[in-house]
């Protein structure tokens, strides 16, 4: 019962499964204290719902740690929840789980945050212009670049563009975008994973890397030069490979990372080697943000048929990352 770093754990869309994963926590043999954020009242109707026998408190910061015990930051609900049903009512409540999950990391009650999926929709439809939990923390913190990548299948996949239309990718790669990412990559590898000397394999833009120009010239007039300027800075970065022959075990086992150029070149490899079980992390920010690598799955909330297994992940993730993070002074 001695006292620990505490994580915060968002609980997400009140109508989605995040509720109904978060009562799972107790019994995943976590290494430390984990916090739910969410409604207490809503977390034990999901659990007598499901049946699930978990033990449910109101969370102080003075309680002792029990494993136990799923310890709840209660924040109140302006509308009940009727699992699978969306309610923009409930909107400014997803937002409050952030605001208060970010209160505790910049005041050093949590070391770190995790978080279960919401529904941009019904934010936007609330009147609140969302686009995704990145950018809501990003703006929050006053980061200027974030850089998303995902974890999982023994993979660490980044993205140096994320939610685009593939028309708009080629535009979007610009030396300026891609030495930013990759020197945030480097460095977050370094301060929140512990790797002294990080090891980042560039996936080219185009069929076999360009084939040299004719293919594409994207990799000869940007992505070679930026490669080459930051290994000059001491970077251990390679390539531009080719995207299909890149994701092999002889490729990989020389790698911490790899970079992919835009959403859909990166993550089917990694989600056909994880998905359940993989990890969205949050690159960039001050503090330490790992995220479940799925939605809000409102076809599945209150009938027991949700996988906790990727929450479980994202917390083991997040807590090994707080032991090798070195905050910036």
């Amino acid at each position: 019962m001695t006292a620990l770093p505490k994580i915060a754990v968002t609980s997400g869309e009140p109508a989605g499964i995040g509720p109904d994963i978060c009562l799972d926590l107790p019994s995943m043999g976590l290494p430390g204290h984990v916090v739910v954020l969410g409604n207490l009242a809503l977390l034990k109707a999901r659990a007598n719902g499901l049946g699930k026998q978990v033990a449910l408190r109101s969370y102080r910061p003075d309680l002792a740690y029990d494993p136990t015990v799923l310890d709840v930051l209660d924040v109140p609900l302006p509308q009940p929840v009727q699992a699978g049903c969306l309610d923009v009512a409930n909107a400014p409540y997803v937002l409050a789980l952030l605001d208060r999950a970010y209160e505790g990391i910049q005041c050093g009650e949590f070391v770190a945050m995790v978080t279960a999926p919401v529904h941009k929709g019904i934010i936007n439809d609330a009147g609140v212009p969302f686009s995704g939990h990145t950018e809501y923390l990003a703006d929050k913190s006053h980061t200027k670049q974030v850089v998303m990548m995902l974890a999982g299948g023994g993979l660490r996949v980044a993205l140096a563009t994320t939610h685009l239309p593939l028309r708009s990718v080629p535009a979007a790669i610009t030396a300026d975008l891609l030495i930013s990412v990759l020197t945030i990559l480097q460095h977050d590898l370094q301060t929140k994973f512990g790797l002294p000397q990080p090891r980042i394999l560039v996936a080219g833009l185009n069929p076999h890397a360009g084939e040299q120009g004719h293919l594409g010239h994207e990799e000869q007039d940007i992505i070679e030069p930026v490669i080459q300027q930051l290994q000059k800075q001491g970077l251990a970065v390679r390539g531009p490979f080719p995207a299909d022959t890149l994701f092999q075990p002889f490729m990989l086992k020389d790698a911490d990372a790899v970079l992919a150029m835009y959403h859909d070149q990166g993550l089917p490899v990694l989600k056909y080697a994880s998905f359940g079980k993989g990890v969205n992390i949050t690159l960039g920010l001050p503090f330490i943000r790992t995220s479940v690598d799925h939605g809000t799955a409102l076809d599945l909330a209150g009938r027991g048929a949700a996988d906790s297994g990727s929450l479980h992940e994202a917390v083991l993730c997040a807590w090994d990352m707080s032991t090798h993070h070195r905050p910036a002074l």
